[in-house]
């Protein structure tokens, strides 16, 4: 009698778990449950920027043309040409212009003279991959370090070629004498400097700087030869072109996908010129694009277009990185149905599990396959 019992309690424990998951997997093809984790994203994925990789994105006029490498002996040139160009414009009575142009001039030579000839001293070594991959985590901590120190130029190093480089606009004897006068490049960085003290002394910071444009793949077109956007680029490229009218800021196009999603862009007359093409997810997505914002002048506020499910982590990355973002949901390509369970419904799930699942991971493990440098 007893044994009796037990397989009717086991029977209806087995029948209350068969309900369960028949609910569970009804609402999981509902449009409710999708909703209800981006709700849940929402509240509980944290977004607060990080103020100490805030301060290498410092307001500034954001340079589309601007190509040096941070932190490379001609990029801290520059920083120093740019600060003792801003020096002269502020005294009442300035040195000719023309004088610290040529000095600059000079002092680019000679960089990339002296970084040819150890070019020629140095040996090649061949390139390991396999070998970066698998570097220990004391190596992936220094590289981090270097990243973080890469635009600081109060670092030890930095200050002291930056207090070199000043030294030499400043003092360098010029032997030829000067006839060119200033030219449009200069005229171009006076305004460039101009245009930075505006913007620091007058606008906030909560302004957008960049569109920033995460891709969301690629596949084959109709001939099944020629590669193009997804859908979810496809429809994120759309929201953009919306936004772009509206605000005409420099667009950023973050993935692999970037050379395709700017010839997208460029059939329908906008002109992306900052490509970020080397990230493979969204980890790298983040920080790839904040070091290319941070070579072209910093953008601590940017416009974000990615979907509505990938858009809680990606925010929070961003802020890991310095950057606060105004959010732009893109749509997916499917719509949720008003109450009926759908298929629809289902890769929206799908969509919301991955995300919740990856940012759970990223806020207690930390970002996996995520490269310090492009």
């Amino acid at each position: 009698m007893a044994r009796k019992h037990l397989m009717v309690k086991l029977v209806q424990i087995a029948s209350l778990l068969f309900v369960f998951l028949g609910c569970l997997m009804l609402f999981v093809y509902s449009p409710y449950y999708s909703k209800l984790v981006v709700k849940a994203l929402n509240t509980f994925v944290p977004v607060e920027v990080n103020e100490l990789a805030a301060e290498s994105q410092k307001m500034a006029s954001l340079s589309e043309n601007d190509t040096l490498e941070p932190g490379s002996d001609l990029w801290i040139a520059r920083q120093a040409y740019l600060k003792v160009m801003e020096k002269e414009l502020n005294k009442s009575q300035m040195t000719d212009l023309s004088t610290i142009q040529t000095r600059y001039k000079l002092l680019q030579n000679s960089i990339i003279e002296e970084q040819q000839k150890e070019q020629n001293n140095e040996p090649i070594k061949p390139s390991i991959p396999l070998l970066e991959v698998s570097a220990s985590s004391e190596v992936q901590t220094e590289s981090t370090q270097a990243v973080r120190e890469l635009l600081e130029l109060n670092n030890a190093d930095n200050k002291e070629r930056m207090d070199k480089y000043i030294h030499f606009l400043l003092t360098h004897e010029i032997v030829e004498p000067i006839i060119e006068p200033v030219n449009t490049e200069t005229l171009q960085d006076v305004q460039h400097i101009q245009d930075q003290n505006t913007v620091q002394s007058s606008v906030e910071k909560s302004k957008p700087y960049a569109i920033v444009v995460l891709g969301g793949g690629l596949t084959f077109d109709k001939d099944a030869k020629t590669i193009v956007v997804n859908d979810y680029t496809r429809l994120r490229l759309e929201k953009t072109l919306e936004i772009e009218k509206q605000y005409q800021l420099p667009i950023v196009l973050s993935g692999v996908e970037a050379p395709y999603m700017q010839a997208w862009l460029k059939d329908r007359g906008i002109d992306a010129k900052l490509l970020e093409d080397r990230s493979m997810n969204t980890c790298e997505n983040t920080r790839f694009s904040s070091l290319l914002l941070q070579k072209k002048g910093g953008a601590p506020t940017v416009i974000l277009v990615t979907d509505e499910y990938h858009m809680p982590r990606t925010r929070r990355l961003f802020a890991l990185n310095g950057i606060e973002t105004i959010p732009v949901e893109a749509p997916m390509p499917t719509q949720l149905t008003q109450w009926r369970p759908s298929v629809k419904n289902y890769d929206h799930s799908r969509r919301a599990n991955y995300e919740m699942l990856a940012s759970i991971r990223d806020v207690f493990l930390g970002s996996s396959d995520c490269r310090e440098v492009p």
